[in-house]
C-alpha cells in the first residue's frame, strides 16, 4: 500500500523567544518491508536542517532558529510504500521460552529486556496483571501468550485522549482505566520484559480503519510494540486496537520507550509559555505518484528525441533535394 503522510507541529509562544533548538523523529524508516519514497521537511521560521542516525538506526533531524520568533511550525511530508508482514504460525514450540532465556538473545536484545523510563513495573501494574490473569499466560507458548496479552490490554483499558500526557507514567492510565496508544505500548512492553521477551517501542502512524472498530485517533501519531521471538524475529503487536502491526502501520522510529523517540523535542531561550498543537493526515496514495522522476520524464523525453530525429531527417531530405 502507498501512503501520503503530512505531520504538522506548531509551537506558539506568548512572548518572543530568542532561540529554539529542536530534534525531530519524523522520517519514516526504510526497513522491514517499508519503502520510503520521498520525505520533505519545512520549518517556519526557515532554518537549516541537519541529520544524523541514532543508536537504534533512526534518522534524526535537528535545527536551530537563532533569532526572535513568536511561533515555530514544522511540516513533514512523506510518501511511503508498505507491504504486509510475513504470515505467522498459529503457535510456536514451548521450547521457545528456553531459547528466549539463552545467552544469544540476551546479548543481542539486552537494551530491550531491561526496564527503562516509562516501561517499568509498578504495584498497580502487578495488581492489573493479577486481576486479568496475566501470569497464567506463561503456561502457553510464547506466540499464543503474546496474542492473549495483546487482547487483555485492549479489553482492560479504554482508549481516551487527554486523560494522560506524553510524559505520563503507566500508573496514570492504570488508575483511570483508560489512556492512549503510548500507555498501551508501555504496559505491554513492561510485561513482555518481565517475561524475558525482548520488546521495543515503535512510533509512527496508522491509517485507521473505523469500520473494523479501530479506536486510534486518525489525526494523531501512533505507537505500538515489537517483540522478538528467536524463530520469528521481530513481530509487531498493536494493543490499542488488538491487531498485529500490518501494512497500514507506518514505522518512524524504534526505541526502549517513548522518551527515546518523541516526534519532536527541544528547548528555547526566553521567558515565555509555549503551547503545542499537532495535526496528522494519513491518506492512501496512488501508486503512479511514487514513480521515480526519471520514469515520469521518460515519455516526454522520448517524444522530444523523436521530434528532434524527425526534424533532422526533414532537414537532411531538404539538403538532398537542393
Amino acid at each position: 500500500m502507498m501512503f501520503n503522510i503530512q505531520h504538522v507541529t506548531q509551537y506558539n509562544y506568548d512572548e518572543p523567544v530568542r532561540e529554539s533548538v529542536m530534534e525531530l523523529w519524523m522520517q519514516p524508516r526504510a526497513a522491514h518491508g517499508q519503502n520510503l519514497i520521498t520525505f520533505d521537511l519545512e520549518t517556519d521560521p526557515a532554518a537549516q536542517v541537519f541529520s544524523y542516525v541514532d543508536t537504534w538506526g533512526n534518522t534524526v533531524r535537528h535545527f536551530d532558529v537563532p533569532h526572535l520568533h513568536r511561533y515555530l511550525t514544522i511540516t513533514a511530508q512523506s510518501l511511503v510504500e508498505t507491504a504486509a508482514p510475513p504470515s505467522l504460525p498459529d503457535a510456536v514450540d514451548m521450547n521457545e521460552w528456553e531459547a528466549l532465556a539463552g545467552d544469544a538473545v540476551r546479548a543481542d536484545c539486552w537494551d530491550f529486556l531491561k526496564p527503562h523510563g516509562f516501561a517499568c513495573s509498578t504495584p498497580l501494574l502487578l495488581e492489573f496483571c493479577q486481576a486479568k490473569g496475566v501470569p497464567d499466560l506463561r503456561s502457553l507458548d510464547p506466540l499464543t501468550a503474546l496474542h492473549r496479552l495483546n487482547n487483555v490490554i485492549y479489553r482492560g483499558l479504554d482508549y481516551e485522549a487527554g486523560v494522560t500526557g506524553a510524559d505520563s507514567p503507566i500508573d496514570e492510565a492504570l488508575e483511570a482505566g483508560r489512556g492512549v496508544c503510548q500507555d498501551f505500548a508501555h504496559i505491554m512492553i513492561t510485561i513482555c520484559r518481565d517475561w524475558g521477551v525482548p520488546a521495543r517501542y515503535v512510533s509512527g502512524y496508522l491509517s485507521t480503519d473505523r469500520k473494523h472498530g479501530e479506536r486510534s485517533d486518525p489525526q494523531a501519531t501512533h505507537a505500538w510494540v515489537e517483540v522478538f521471538l528467536p524463530s520469528q524475529r521481530w513481530i509487531g503487536f498493536d494493543p490499542t486496537n488488538d491487531v498485529l502491526a500490518g501494512e497500514r502501520h507506518i514505522s518512524v522510529a524504534i526505541g526502549r520507550d517513548y522518551s527515546d523517540v518523541p516526534p519532536s523535542r527541544g528547548v528555547f531561550k526566553g521567558d515565555a509559555e509555549s503551547q503545542l498543537s499537532v495535526g496528522v493526515s494519513v491518506r492512501q496514495a496512488f501508486a503512479e505518484l511514487a514513480e521515480p522522476e526519471f520514469m515520469r520524464l521518460g515519455a516526454p523525453a522520448l517524444a522530444a528525441a523523436r521530434r528532434r530525429a524527425s526534424s533532422a531527417a526533414r532537414l537532411d531530405q531538404q539538403h538532398q533535394q537542393q
